[in-house]
């Protein structure tokens, strides 16, 4: 039985590859699928278990613009399961009919110690945001298929001699479900504190944004999304302070109904985004690489996503604002689902994978 390994660096940039690994199943039944998670201890399961060393680090992956953070990994042991990972990556040439890079250049840096065919699926740049640089796009021509988010990226890369592709935004292939979540009032809040060990603490900062709200707009409703890789005892501060409860379930399920977003994550907004929903995150005084984050997600969404200050009081007004804005929710929602594309991607990429597998 021929296999095909996913290397992903992020839990959203996981749930991806999830999402292309199942369909590629759905193709080819006998091509094995496994996954090497290189942020975080775990991400996959049965059908698509993680393999290779795996290990937590403090910043949860985090570390570009903060130094303080790659410090304090380094402390706790990256550049040991670097070396460990790069050991495992070597070591799987023969072993896999093609390896896939999900995520960004360093990502497909990685994956191609493997030494086998090579795909790349980019979510983490946009020339919406900035362009692929020299190095990485020196990175990425040692891949036989390269798939970006948008065309106008891939128009970017192909100009300088990378044959991209944008066969549709993996991303929105995500947020398929038959699930609904069962709302109680008319203003719907889907909160979403991302899926980093700092979820934990964004969640507290959003339950009082939301216990702010309720003094302005008694008739809301918030329930606050649980990513599978975290622990939902630990929310349970926060939805007391908000008023909320928990939702475990698929996040398409519940961004389907839902009026508004109000998130500090990356995927998991951008997913919102994609579904039409405006997006509201906040400005976060003490965080400066989130203040750097958020500026690379304003500039990738676009109007879709409205920046506001951390104060509760503050943001609960524009929040509130916002509620009372039929027409403004609708721009934002159009101007998400332009920014994010259509559906499609994880089909086109799977089928794309299982061509390369039996080219081997």
């Amino acid at each position: 039985m021929s296999a095909a390994l996913f290397v992903s660096n992020g839990h959203g940039e996981a749930a991806i590859a999830a999402a292309i690994a199942a369909r590629v199943r759905d193709l080819d039944p006998g091509l094995r699928t496994e996954h090497l998670p290189l942020v975080g201890e775990a991400h996959g399961a049965q059908p698509f278990p993680d393999v290779g060393p795996r290990r937590t680090m403090p910043s949860g992956g985090l570390v570009v613009m903060n130094p303080r953070a790659l410090a304090r990994d380094v402390r706790a042991g990256l550049w040991a399961l670097v070396a460990r990972q790069a050991a495992f990556l070597w070591r799987a040439r023969g072993r896999y009919a093609v390896v896939v890079a999900v995520g960004d250049a360093y990502a497909c840096a990685m994956a191609r110690l493997a030494r086998t065919a090579l795909a790349f699926v980019g979510t983490a740049k946009s020339v919406h945001v900035a362009p692929y640089g020299p190095g990485e796009r020196a990175l990425l021509r040692g891949a036989r298929r390269v798939f970006v988010r948008d065309a106008a990226t891939a128009r970017d890369l192909v100009r300088r001699g990378v044959p991209a592709e944008a066969p549709g935004n993996a991303i929105v292939d995500l947020l398929a479900s038959d699930e609904r979540v069962s709302w109680s009032a008319s203003l719907r809040i889907a909160v979403l504190p991302g899926s980093r060990e700092r979820a934990y603490a964004d969640a507290l900062r959003l339950a009082g944004v939301i216990s702010a709200l309720r003094a302005r707009v008694p008739d809301v409703e918030a329930v606050l999304s649980v990513a599978p890789n975290l622990d939902a005892a630990r929310f349970a501060p926060a939805l007391e302070r908000g008023g909320m409860r928990a939702w475990t379930g698929p996040l398409g399920a519940l961004l389907a109904e839902a009026s508004l977003a109000i998130g500090q994550s990356g995927t998991a907004n951008e997913a919102a985004a994609a579904n039409g929903v405006p997006v509201v995150a906040l400005e976060l005084d003490d965080a400066p690489r989130d203040a750097w984050y958020r500026k690379r997600q304003r500039g990738l969404l676009g109007d879709a996503l409205l920046l506001v200050p951390g104060e509760p009081d503050t943001a609960a007004a524009a929040v509130a604002a916002l509620l009372a804005d039929g027409p403004r929710r609708a721009r934002m929602g159009e101007v998400g689902r332009e920014r994010m594309g259509g559906p499609g991607g994880a089909e086109a990429i799977a089928r794309a994978l299982v061509a390369l597998a039996e080219g081997a």
